[in-house]
């Protein structure tokens, strides 16, 4: 059997292909490190800005402890095509008011399960890209994508 047709990649198409596989995804998984031992779990994204990607989490989660040792991690797209986008980049703390307010007020779920944008357990990370690729399903390359 041979291989399907891979529909070429217009170079210039690229952001708008990634931001559409992200957009129809929605829940990408999220890699770190947990010592020399890469752990993998979805994630739901709170706030997207181009490819910079905001995470909830909960202070009592191992992942806090793992991005706190490393900061690099990676989150990969996957739409029901098969389409991917992988961003690597850091996870940072964000710690400026206005944007946490900004996501919490437009998180039903957040506001729900944590009662005040002030509960000690809620961090937000930016993850901040330094790197997105887009592979169009059976491609079986990447395409790298300019950062916005």
């Amino acid at each position: 059997m041979p291989p399907p047709a891979v529909k070429p990649v217009d170079p210039a198409e690229l952001p708008s292909l990634a931001l559409a596989t992200m957009r129809a995804a929605k829940f990408p998984m999220l890699s770190s490190m947990d010592g020399d031992q890469p752990r993998v779990r979805p994630v739901s994204p709170v706030k997207t800005d181009g490819f910079t990607v905001f995470i909830a989490n909960l202070r009592s989660y191992h992942k806090t402890e793992e991005i706190a040792q490393n900061p690099k991690v990676e989150l990969c797209y996957l739409d029901a095509d098969h389409n991917q986008v992988r961003i690597t980049g850091a996870a940072e703390v964000v710690t400026d008011r206005a944007l946490l307010e900004d996501i919490w007020a437009g998180n039903a779920l957040l506001r729900a399960y944590l009662g005040t944008p002030d509960n000690p357990e809620l961090i937000i990370y930016r993850i901040q890209p330094h790197r997105v690729r887009y592979m169009r399903e059976w491609a079986l390359h990447y395409h790298e994508v300019p950062l916005m």
